[in-house]
């Protein structure tokens, strides 16, 4: 099952709009409201109002009506504006299930049926078929080999390069479901309805949009509720204030006064906020099973992360050949490339790239007129080719002896001792020979992937800590660590030394990210706070993690730390902004509205407002428009850049701090003039 990337749904888009605004008038019900407590006293003073507009329309009016009626209004737009945001994120969300749906890709499965074969989905096939598959075909289900023998690849389910040979019988039978048959022919029974339900469970989870609160969340909305709970107790004492001075505060006036020094600006974009975080991993072919792993992944501080397929490219590459004694390069090269020339697997395929790169033979003169090409066999680990009456070969070493020694050669000892010198440093010798003779070794490995490097700078510049895991000897591992640039690595890994590594970082107090697609991973995935499993991973994997990443792309784990850390500086943004224009909004709305009775505090009335209604009705206004204007910042994101917390702080002070403070003084202002020319 293939997921390919979709196109990100435009914030405009007319499919999400209209059932986004029919959405924030069905979440007007209080029983939905009351779970954000700061939209909920909003509501409940729009309740107030519109009681207190319609007793006002029956009899004398405690204000003019059109004031009441204009308060009443904005306090309801400022509820619905708020639910607008919350239903604009789950609708995108919804949008992308829906092109998620559409992108779904199926392997097609060669069926065998009364011994002839039929193509049907992958998803048709049940417990008991018979499939084939041959080299270039991908398995279409779990199941065990029951005739032929094959070289499959499973670098995407175990992780390793190196492909595996695969044959009816014995321990070597079992076959897993997306992995990719690099030769031969094989016949799979299949062993389990494999079926889709996995992909709509979690397309399920996705037009869902369900995500708990998290830790910081939680603690965010204590906060809100916190300075909700205060300026209300200081909005009832201005009551005997008002009093005392002889200031008319009416309901109206005190309802719209509460809700504007309240931090309803981040309590109405909070639920957004969450549930934008998620979307944009849903973007990336990535579905988090909670928002708390969304938000730990802002908080990693360790990143593990597999060799295999993240740090290197997963597939083993021609690096270099080593002549025998006595042989000339440029001979090794070309009966190299001969001998590969019709290997079509990645290994093959890249040996005759690197002869003609490095030592300009072309495909004539690799394919000579009355050349005999003969394919890599997994029954025979050689590929070759018979040209001017001799046998030129390539294969794993100890097959390549044998063929040698029945044409009555022999095998060199310095062919031995460079045998052992590429197995120690990790990578993987071929030989070739031409007749009964030793031509030389070709010295295949795992190439390091050309950004890796830049991308490890960049989060050692954000201070999180990488760490390498592989199977290979610490030898090899700490060459492969210095060449990539990471900062640790965790040798001859084993589930155990996984768990315990994660397990001493969270002891430190620091947050784990790794990645992982196998059964051995599933202990660690669950163990770590962001546990990513591949999509083409083992059930027990997917289980263990809190993200599937549906591309299997382990490298994807950069980006969910990205992702994350750019939900934390969102929310942290537009909570600074937010407290900062209760302050702004607290000493513009005050001071027009005690101006009269106590000219001492004139200098304080900064904004010159004409009236005390005017002052609360900009407000007002002012209040439930900021929210409209920050639905995109919200649901797009804060620009995200790799800089250090100290940087981070001042950077969000600076911007949204002072930009919160500067705001509600100009927002107001106009508002109130505009108010003025229109003669309310």
């Amino acid at each position: 099952m293939t997921i390919h990337p979709r196109q990100e749904i435009s914030l405009f888009n007319k499919a999400i709009l209209g059932p986004a605004a029919w959405d924030s008038l069905k979440k007007l019900s209080p029983h939905l409201v009351i779970k954000n407590p700061v939209m909920f006293v909003v509501e409940v003073g729009a309740v107030l109002t519109s009681i207190l507009w319609l007793r006002d329309l029956l009899s004398t009016p405690a204000e003019p009506l059109w004031f009441t009626g204009q308060v009443c209004l904005w306090l309801w737009f400022t509820v619905v504006f708020a639910n607008f945001a919350e239903a604009v994120a789950e609708g995108r969300g919804k949008a992308q299930a829906a092109e998620l749906k559409k992108m779904r890709l199926e392997i097609m499965a060669r069926k065998l049926q009364d011994g002839k074969e039929v193509k049907v989905p992958a998803s048709h096939l049940r417990q008991g078929d018979l499939v084939v598959a041959e080299a270039g075909d991908y398995i279409p289900g779990d199941g065990d080999v029951v005739e032929g023998i094959a070289s499959v690849d499973e670098s995407a389910v175990t992780g390793e390069s190196a492909p595996v040979i695969r044959e009816a019988g014995g321990d070597r039978s079992a076959v897993t479901g997306g992995t990719k048959v690099l030769s031969d022919r094989i016949v799979v029974r299949i062993t389990a309805d494999p079926g889709d339900s996995f992909l709509d469970k979690m397309i399920a989870l996705v037009e869902g949009a369900v995500r708990q609160k998290t830790p910081n969340e939680i603690a965010l909305h204590i906060l809100l509720v916190g300075l909700t709970i205060i300026f209300l107790i200081a909005c009832v004492t201005l009551v005997p204030v008002a009093k005392y001075s002889r200031v008319n505060l009416s309901a109206t006036v005190i309802a719209a006064l509460l809700v504007c020094l309240i931090p309803t600006t981040i309590g109405g974009l909070l639920s957004a906020i969450g549930i934008a975080g998620m979307d944009r991993l849903i973007r990336k072919n990535v579905l988090a099973m909670s928002g708390r792993a969304v938000e730990a992944a802002g908080d990693v501080d360790t990143l593990l992360l597999d060799k295999t397929g993240t740090i290197t490219l997963g597939a083993r590459m021609a690096s270099e050949l080593i002549p025998a004694p006595g042989i000339p390069a440029k001979d090794l090269a070309i009966a190299a490339g001969m001998a590969s020339f019709a290997d079509e697997t990645p290994e093959g395929r890249s040996i005759v790239e690197f002869v003609k790169k490095h030592y300009g033979f072309t495909d004539v003169d690799l394919n000579p007129p009355g050349a005999q090409f003969i394919p890599f066999s997994a029954h025979t680990r050689m590929s070759g080719c018979d040209a001017g009456g001799e046998a030129i070969r390539k294969g794993a070493g100890d097959a390549i002896v044998s063929h040698v020694r029945e044409q009555g050669g022999q095998f060199p000892g310095e062919i031995t001792y460079i045998l052992d010198g590429i197995g120690d440093a990790g990578g993987t010798p071929l030989v070739v020979s031409r007749g009964n003779k030793i031509l030389g070794v070709i010295h295949l490995k795992d190439i390091i992937k050309q950004d890796i490097r830049e991308r490890f700078m960049r989060f050692r510049a954000m201070g999180i800590k990488t760490v390498m895991i592989t199977g290979d000897n610490p030898r090899t591992a700490g060459t492969i660590a210095r060449e990539a640039g990471v900062d640790d690595f965790l040798a001859e890994a084993t589930p155990e030394r996984k768990m315990r590594l994660i397990k001493e970082e969270q002891a430190k107090g620091k947050m784990v990210a790794m990645t992982g697609d196998g059964t051995n991973d599933a202990p660690a995935l669950a163990q770590a706070d962001v546990g990513m499993a591949m999509n083409t991973g083992t059930q027990a994997a997917k289980e263990a993690g809190n993200m599937i990443d549906l591309d299997s792309n382990p490298t994807k784990l950069l980006e969910v730390v990205e992702v994350g850390k750019q939900l934390l500086m969102t929310r942290g943004a537009l909570t600074t902004f937010s407290v900062a224009n209760d302050v702004a909004k607290y000493f513009a709305i005050l001071p027009a509205m005690f101006v009269t009775v106590y000219p001492a505090i004139a200098p304080l009335n900064l904004m010159g407002l004409s009236s005390p209604q005017n002052a609360i009705l900009s407000a007002v206004i002012f209040n439930a428009l900021i929210i409209v204007l920050l639905i995109p910042l919200a649901l797009k994101g804060v620009r995200y850049r790799p800089l250090g917390a100290g940087m981070l702080l001042r950077r969000l002070l600076l911007i949204y701090g002072v930009g919160g403070l500067i705001a509600p003084f100009v927002g107001i202002k106009l508002i109130d003039l505009l108010l003025a020319g229109l003669g309310l």
